[in-house]
C-alpha cells in the first residue's frame, strides 16, 4: 500500500496510549501517511514493551511519564473507556491533540466534563468514529443528502456476531460492566446512524445479560424516533453466529470474512439504501407496490478509514481542518449509547432534546426504583 499524501513540511510526532488490537491498528496506519511518525508508546504490557523495543521507539508504562519525556505533537488514545477521561484531560493539560477511541468516555457527565475542559483550554479533541472517514459512508451521505432516496422514514441495523472466549480472556476488562457490545460495538453504528439519517430524540431499549456469566449484556435492541418523525431499530448481540455486521459487510478490516450481505437498510419517500452495499431500491415505474422494483448497486473508491482518519487528525494537529468527529459529535453518539443502557435497565423511554452545545443527563433519569409497576417513564437526556 503507498502512502498517502500529507504535508510534510512539518513533520509530525504521534504517540499511542493503549497498544492493543485496535492500537495496534492506529500504529500501523500511521505508517501509512507521509509525514507523521509513531514517536512513542504507552502500555504497561509485556507484550507492548517488545513491541516498542522491536520498532526502537521509547516505551512507558504511563501516559504522564510519556507526556512529560516525550512531549508529542498528538496523542491517540486506545485505552479501557474507563481510562479516557483521565487520559484525555493529561492530553488537554500539556496542550497536546488528542484523538480519543469510541466511545469518548464511560459515562456522559465525564465526557461533557472533559469535552468543556478542552473547549476551555482550546485544545482539539477528536473521537475515533472512523468509519465516517470511510468512501462507502461519504457516498451513503452524499446521496441520502442528495435526496436519492426522498425524506427518511426509517432505518434499521444489525450488528451480530460471536466473539470467542479467548477475545474476553486476553482483556478481563471487556467481561467488566459497562464493556458489553453496546459500548464497544454498537456505538460505531449509532454514529453512523446519527451521521446518515439525522439526531435521535427518543430512545426505548431491552437488553439481556451476559449468557457467559460476565457482568454486561450479550444482546440488546432498541427503538428510535428521529428529529424528523422516522422511526429506527438497532440489535447487537456479541454471542450471535450470523453474518449481518458492518464487520463481515463492508471489508473495511480483511481479519473479518466479507459475506456479501448488508448490515443497514435505510427507508425512504422515493427508494431505499442498503449499506455498505450500496444498493438503491426505487420503482422502475410509479411508486406502486404493484409497479417492478429494482435496485442501482453503486461503486465508490476504497481506501482504509484508519489511514483517512490519521491524515485528518494530522491535518487538525497543523490547524488546517477542524475536527470531523468532534468531541461534541462524540457526546451526541454517548447520549444516545446512554439513554439506550438506561432504557434497558429501567424500561424508560428516553428524551434527547437538543439544548444547543454540551449534553446533560438529568438526574432523575438513573433511578426507577420508586416508579409505579408498569407504567411507561419518560425521562430528559438533554442533548
Amino acid at each position: 500500500m503507498s502512502k498517502k499524501q500529507s504535508d510534510e513540511t512539518t513533520p509530525l510526532r504521534m504517540a499511542i496510549a493503549g497498544l492493543g488490537l485496535v492500537g495496534l491498528r492506529h500504529a500501523k496506519a500511521i505508517s501509512h501517511v507521509n509525514g507523521i511518525s509513531l514517536c512513542a508508546v504507552a502500555d504497561p504490557s509485556v507484550d507492548s514493551k517488545k513491541y516498542a523495543s522491536a520498532k526502537g521507539l521509547p516505551h512507558f508504562d504511563a501516559l504522564d511519564e510519556l507526556i512529560e519525556a516525550v512531549q508529542p505533537d498528538g496523542i491517540i488514545l486506545a485505552t479501557p473507556t474507563t481510562l479516557h477521561v483521565a487520559q484525555g484531560r493529561l492530553c488537554v493539560d500539556a496542550g497536546i491533540p488528542v484523538l480519543i477511541e469510541k466511545p469518548l468516555a464511560n459515562n456522559l457527565a465525564e465526557g461533557e466534563a472533559l469535552v468543556k475542559h478542552a473547549e476551555a483550554a482550546n485544545v482539539p479533541v477528536l473521537v475515533g468514529h472512523h468509519r465516517r472517514f470511510n468512501p462507502i459512508i461519504r457516498k451513503a451521505h452524499n446521496m441520502i443528502s442528495e435526496g436519492q432516496i426522498g425524506e427518511v422514514k426509517s432505518v434499521h441495523a444489525t450488528c451480530w456476531f460471536y466473539k470467542p472466549d479467548s477475545y474476553f480472556d486476553i482483556a478481563p476488562w471487556r467481561k467488566c460492566e459497562g464493556a458489553g457490545p453496546v459500548s464497544v460495538n454498537l456505538v460505531h453504528d449509532i454514529d453512523l446512524i446519527r451521521h446518515l439519517c439525522g439526531e435521535i430524540t427518543q430512545v426505548q431499549a431491552q437488553a439481556n445479560p451476559s449468557s457467559r456469566g460476565y457482568n454486561n449484556e450479550d444482546v440488546a435492541a432498541a427503538l428510535f424516533i428521529f428529529g424528523n418523525g422516522g422511526i429506527g431499530t438497532v440489535s447487537v448481540s456479541d454471542s450471535i453466529v450470523a453474518p449481518w455486521s458492518w464487520e463481515f459487510t463492508s471489508r473495511e478490516y480483511p481479519v473479518y470474512p466479507f459475506t456479501g450481505q448488508s448490515a443497514y437498510q435505510i427507508g425512504g419517500t422515493q427508494g431505499s439504501l442498503s449499506i455498505p452495499d450500496l444498493a438503491l431500491w426505487t420503482h422502475d415505474q410509479e411508486r406502486d407496490w404493484w409497479s417492478p422494483i429494482s435496485a442501482n448497486v453503486f461503486d465508490c473508491e476504497r481506501s482504509d478509514p484508519l489511514i483517512n482518519q490519521i491524515d485528518h487528525f494530522a491535518s487538525v494537529i497543523r490547524g488546517e481542518s477542524t475536527p470531523q468527529v468532534s468531541g461534541c459529535e462524540g457526546l451526541r453518539t454517548l447520549a444516545v449509547i446512554e439513554a439506550i443502557q438506561i432504557a434497558a435497565k429501567t424500561g424508560q423511554t428516553i428524551q434527547l432534546a437538543d439544548k444547543y452545545g454540551h449534553q446533560k443527563l438529568a438526574e432523575s433519569s438513573r433511578n426507577s426504583e420508586n416508579d409505579e409497576a408498569n407504567k411507561l417513564n419518560i425521562t430528559n437526556l438533554a442533548l
